[in-house]
């Protein structure tokens, strides 16, 4: 016997006579007991004890097998105490179905499973914190081994979404096939160094104001109508229709006469004019367009030859020819629907936007608007123009489609790896993704109908409290925090740093998963986040062992210590062995060597004399472009490709498994 009677109940908790005095061990910490009186069943947890009494915390009630968290009625100072039974703990961590999936084991209860539902944990966002080291992203890879290994489960239209810090998930996901042929993983990197790596593309035309206002890091609300005007200029000018081509004369040639009849010297005159021409420019408007005299002809470049009395030499002329282009019943071109263009098209019509707008004469908007084009011109100058194409999307849903498409199936888990961008660049990439996502969800008929998660890692590169706010209105995260699980679209952040997170996104998520913390600012916020965790459990989460966590939140019953299996296989998230590498001996004498051959090669067994020819003999990188698939599919219904043939019991399935060791968790 362990407990005797109730000495008194004081808020929550119970003082209960110890009785075992003797052999009181720690090992009944967080034990749970059953307070027991006739119908009554209260589920307690034991918080703290010594050799006078046992401190239990009331958790919830028993109403028939069913477990209902919270207690409305204290348990009697009467009622018997016992050690919870498997039946009622079973009903505590859940059994395995095609409902639920195997999280882990339970760290306190040896033999016993957390299963928690499906739809609890992934239909709510999902927060994952632990210090570096801690086992968070080998925990995130055996999570989703075990779903798609599970043959109680098909997930056949999954659509998770890895924005990849570190390049760390691709080994873990690789093989996913090898579990189900109807199953797909798509890699999408800056760098793609495999003939089955996709290049990142963001289709430019797809892009909204706001998405640009982002791209150009727009601080002012004042950089917003250049802006827009100049995205509805890239889209006019992108077709080459006669409609088109009138509004383009009428607008240049307002330009050009607004320059020609300013009080600008002559030369300033002639040098905007001739930007005008460069970035926009039509037959009838171009260096070599002819100008017809009297008798004689100019090209459109002769015009403005300046006199020695400091005059156009044809001013008369070229005058009135731009005159006779400019139609005043023209009003405001339509933008088409189907407009592809560049940035350079882009920083083109900004270009224009800022010549023929008028924006010279007020300085202050002259500046915000030098501002954007010195930011834009930088990014076409950069390695980001590089993920930033003319593709003809011609609508949201078909981009969609493409990036959930390998080759011509559909792929469940898309990894697009960040790990060669820059911090701010890389925020703006997953910020602009996470959009387009949430607003073709927002868009579908049946709401929800097509479930997104995003899973985030190093969460608290791109979820922060930062300005996008002020410019426009709304953080893409916290407004996908709010109204996100309406529609579907589901957030599952990972970081080390949860106090440097949204405190938006992190009071909207439902259920939490937490590594090994030390770090005191975290640590004080988990608490606060979770009042009613014992301080036992605060304390436990100092020292956890790496894959380990505490799981906690509206997918599980009771806050409770998880271990996970390692992963098979493993992700890239391995410590470097610095020993290991300080006693290899050199293969090659140290020299400089181009950072894009250091990089992508291992000095072992290449010498110095053939490490060019061994670069040049790599095969070329496959490259998946539009052009190269023929009939592809472009919406979701055709991406389907669901395997019916798939059976609960098939002996024939092989899920993923294995335990490793522990201390490889990285």
């Amino acid at each position: 016997m362990i407990f005797g009677k109730i000495l008194y109940i004081s808020d929550n908790i119970a003082h209960v006579e110890n009785i075992s005095k003797d052999t009181i061990t720690a090992d009944l910490m967080n034990i749970h007991v059953i307070f027991e009186d006739k119908d009554q069943r209260i589920l307690g947890e034991v918080i703290e004890l010594n050799d006078e009494e046992i401190k239990i915390r009331f958790l919830g009630e028993y109403v028939g097998s069913k477990y209902i968290n919270g207690v409305i009625r204290k348990p009697l100072l009467s009622s018997s105490l016992r050690i919870i039974n498997s039946e009622e703990l079973l009903e505590l961590v859940g059994t395995l179905s095609n409902k639920s999936f195997t999280l882990g084991s339970s760290a306190t209860y040896k033999g016993f499973q957390i299963c928690p539902n499906i739809n609890d944990l992934f239909s709510n966002h999902l927060a994952i914190f632990g210090n570096s080291g801690s086992g968070k992203s080998c925990g995130v890879s055996r999570i989703i081994q075990n779903i798609f290994s599970n043959p109680k489960t098909v997930t056949y239209n999954a659509n998770m979404f890895f924005f990849d810090a570190y390049g760390e998930y691709k080994n873990a996901f690789g093989s996913l096939n090898k579990i189900n042929p109807s199953y797909n993983y798509k890699f999408i990197t800056t760098n793609p160094t495999e003939p089955t790596d996709y290049l990142l593309k963001i289709p430019v035309n797809l892009l909204t104001l706001d998405d640009v206002a982002l791209l150009l890091q727009a601080n002012s609300h004042s950089q917003l109508p250049i802006l827009e005007r100049s995205i509805k200029y890239a889209k006019i000018f992108s077709s080459d229709s006669e409609e088109v081509t009138k509004y383009k004369n009428h607008l240049i040639a307002k330009a050009l006469i607004a320059i020609l009849f300013s009080n600008a010297t002559t030369s300033y005159k002639k040098n905007e004019i001739f930007k005008v021409i460069e970035v926009c420019h039509t037959k009838e408007f171009n260096f070599d367009s002819v100008i017809p005299g009297l008798g004689y002809t100019r090209s459109f470049s002769e015009c403005f030859e300046i006199d020695s009395n400091g005059n156009f030499g044809e001013s008369v002329l070229i005058t009135e020819y731009i005159l006779k282009h400019i139609d005043e019943s023209i009003t405001e071109m339509p933008i088409p629907e189907k407009a592809f263009y560049t940035l350079k098209d882009l920083a083109n019509a900004l270009e224009f936007t800022l010549i023929s707008e008028g924006f010279q004469g007020n300085q202050m908007m002259y500046n915000e608007a030098m501002i954007l084009q010195v930011r834009l011109n930088t990014i076409i100058g950069g390695q980001v123009n590089n993920y930033f194409d003319g593709s003809k999307y011609t609508s949201t849903e078909e981009f969609v489609a493409e990036l959930c498409r390998k080759e011509n199936a559909r792929a469940q888990i898309v990894n697009i790896n960040l790990e060669d961008i820059d911090d701010a660049y890389a925020k703006v990439i997953v910020k602009i993704i996470s959009k387009i996502l949430f607003d073709y969800a927002k868009g579908l008929q049946k709401r929800a109908s097509i479930p997104f998660h995003l899973f985030l890692e190093e969460a608290h590169r791109y979820i922060q409290q930062d300005t996008d706010t002020f410019l426009l209105g709304y953080n893409i995260f916290d407004r996908i925090a709010k109204e996100g699980r309406k529609y579907g679209v589901i957030l599952d952040i990972i970081s080390q740093r949860p106090v440097e997170i949204s405190d938006t996104v992190i009071a909207q998520c439902s259920n939490f998963l937490i590594f090994k913390m030390t770090h005191p600012k975290d640590i004080k916020y988990i608490e606060e986040m979770l009042p009613n965790i014992s301080a036992d459990v605060i304390e436990k989460m100092k020292v956890l062992q790496p894959g380990n966590c505490v799981s906690f939140g509206s997918a599980f019953k009771i806050p409770m210590i998880c271990k996970l299996e390692m992963p098979d296989p493993m992700p890239y998230s391995t410590n470097c062995n610095v020993s290991a590498c300080w006693e290899e001996e050199p293969s090659i004498a140290p020299q400089i060597v181009p950072d894009t051959v250091a990089n992508n090669y291992v000095t072992e067994g290449v010498s110095t004399s053939n490490l060019e020819s061994e670069i040049k003999a790599q095969p070329e990188i496959n490259e998946v472009s539009d052009s190269t698939l023929e009939n592809k599919p472009k919406t979701f219904k055709e991406l389907q490709n669901p395997n019916k043939n798939l059976e609960e019991n098939d002996e024939d399935f092989n899920p993923m498994s294995g335990m490793g060791d522990i201390s490889k968790f990285g």
